[in-house]
């Protein structure tokens, strides 16, 4: 191993990042819950079409509201941000368990704890990129690191959570979420971090969402991936939970739906470690080559794949979406400036998951029109096809990796004398 890589290496568990990786660890695991309890609770009270307002009830405050999370991280922390966001959603979460364990909650209770958790996510969001920089010298490793934990999560949480259900009912996921919400706020409180680059005092809200958009659209690489992640949105990733899970439970059952789901996370652990290892010189057309394995994942439930199949197919899927994550994450970090990292990242989210539910409220009409598994093989078709543009794009495919500052110092001091 180079000196470089010792450095990397040591300097990666220091306080500060041990502390921030609890605090994204353990929301990971509650959020891994999540999508199965919403689709197995809500799906049993409201079906399909209800799962996809509930998933669209969180999403649509998220995306109008994700930009203005990113001028706030900006001005005031991503840290104050982010803790705030965690008090909000400890009382969603647990607002909505109070309500599973006292009966069945109405859907309208459903769509506004989703929608107040949704904003409060677009509160903490875009600070997510902005905090790696502050607590960890080699993003890229800490990325991979971190989407090994979110593997970890999706590995034990979807299963927990169908057995949850079954032994306990959908109040014991929702009161874990908020603990695991609650412990995040006391992580992130605990935090030591040194001066945090902030947007000038005094610039006007308005002023700052300029600033961000001119640094997003500066970037033909960013826009261009967040145009393609648009169009994934709507035949892609939003159909996949309300489809999928209907496919596959009313096929094998529920408690099958929980183990693909915890399969995708394996895969996830996967792709992570293997981004932990690999620093390819061109991140985005490396990602974007990986990418093309995501397309398993509609494929294996659009032609009824055995329990096997499916499990194999969501391994695939997983490492590919870790892969690329990592990719992608570590080049937004280091191609743009601290001062402007939030707002930029909240461009980049709003864009790439914009569409999302158009996709997951059309999904449930449009699969009783035509068929789920016809929805979910254009699913497959959009996938591939969105792989061959990534690579095709000459921006996407030519932009090389940036140094580490922390390993040029490393480099440095390695060829100092004595």
């Amino acid at each position: 191993m180079s000196t470089v890589d010792t450095a990397a290496r040591a300097g990666l568990w220091s306080r500060n990042f041990s502390l921030y990786f609890l605090a994204r660890s353990v929301s990971l695991l509650g959020d891994a819950m999540l999508p199965v309890v919403t689709a197995l609770a809500v799906g049993e009270l409201y079906g399909a079409s209800g799962v996809g307002f509930v998933l669209a009830a969180w999403m649509v405050p998220f995306v109008a509201l994700v930009l203005f999370g990113g001028v706030l991280a900006d001005r005031f922390s991503p840290r104050r941000m982010m803790i705030g966001a965690d008090v909000v959603r400890i009382v969603t979460q647990g607002g909505t368990a109070v309500a599973f364990f006292l009966g069945t909650p109405s859907l309208a209770l459903l769509l506004v704890a989703g929608a107040l958790s949704g904003a409060a996510a677009a509160m903490f969001q875009p600070g997510v990129n902005g905090m790696i920089p502050l607590v960890a010298t080699d993003p890229q490793r800490a990325n991979a690191t971190i989407k090994v934990a979110d593997a970890m999560a999706q590995l034990l949480g979807p299963g927990l959570a169908g057995l949850l259900i079954v032994l306990t009912g959908a109040g014991t996921v929702y009161t874990i979420d908020a603990a695991t919400y609650l412990v995040s706020a006391l992580a992130l409180l605990a935090l030591r971090l040194g001066p945090v680059p902030l947007a000038a005092a005094g610039s006007s809200m308005l002023r700052n969402l300029g600033q961000g958009w001119r640094e997003f659209r500066s970037r033909t690489w960013m826009w261009s991936v967040i145009l393609i992640w648009t169009v994934y949105g709507v035949a892609l990733f939003g159909p996949l939970i309300p489809l999928g899970s209907t496919l596959v439970s009313g096929r094998l059952g529920a408690p099958a739906y929980g183990w693909i789901m915890s399969s995708l996370g394996a895969g996830t652990i996967i792709g992570g470690l293997i981004a932990l290892r690999l620093k390819p010189a061109r991140p985005l057309a490396a990602g974007a080559v990986g990418m093309f394995g995501f397309a398993l994942i509609p494929l294996t439930i659009a032609t009824h794949a055995p329990l096997p199949v499916l499990v194999a197919g969501h391994v695939g899927g997983g490492m590919a979406w870790a892969f690329w994550s990592v990719m992608w994450s570590t080049s937004v970090q280091t191609q743009v400036s601290p001062e402007v990292l939030n707002r930029v990242t909240a461009y980049e989210i709003a864009g790439s998951v914009a569409s999302i539910p158009l996709g997951q409220a059309l999904a449930g009409p449009v699969a009783g029109a035509v068929g789920a598994e016809n929805v979910l093989g254009v699913s497959v078709l959009v996938s591939v096809v969105g792989c061959v543009v990534l690579l095709v794009v000459p921006a996407i495919r030519r932009l090389r990796r940036v140094p580490l500052p922390a390993v040029a110092r490393a480099e440095a001091l390695a060829c100092e004398p004595g």
